[in-house]
């Protein structure tokens, strides 16, 4: 399978997952609210929404090849925006969102490693 191929591939799940994502926000907001840092509580809903159609809208900016550059930094911007998100996972210790238990450990793994594998995920499966 050539390299180009696998870009496609890998743009194309980009697409559906940050449909999905921004999608979920709306389906499923009880999992998102309580993950927001406490000093932006005041906002969490609003912070939620606006989230969630920041990552549809910038989904289907990806798909256009005029606005793919727009929607490739908005999203790489929109990572490390949720950064804060991620260090108060760490600040917060072991939890459970949903049925899903978050420790520590997993919290740095999430900001260590998935941040920055998403970030190059965006950037180098738009390339093609």
């Amino acid at each position: 399978m050539s390299i180009k191929i696998i870009k496609q591939i890998l743009f194309f799940f980009l697409i559906v997952f940050y449909l999905f994502a921004g999608y979920n926000h709306f389906a499923t907001p009880s999992f998102y609210i309580p993950i927001i840092p406490p000093y932006l509580a005041a906002w969490a809903k609003e912070i939620n929404i606006v989230s969630g159609i920041a990552e549809i809208l910038l989904a289907l900016l990806l798909i256009p090849k005029s606005t793919r550059a727009l929607a490739v930094k908005g999203i790489i911007i929109m990572l490390i925006a949720f950064i804060p998100s991620h260090i108060y996972f760490i600040q917060k210790g072991s939890f459970t969102l949903g049925s899903i238990t978050i420790t520590p450990t997993l919290s740095y793994i999430r900001l260590l490693v998935g941040q920055p594998i998403l970030i190059l995920w965006v950037w180098w499966s738009s390339k093609f």
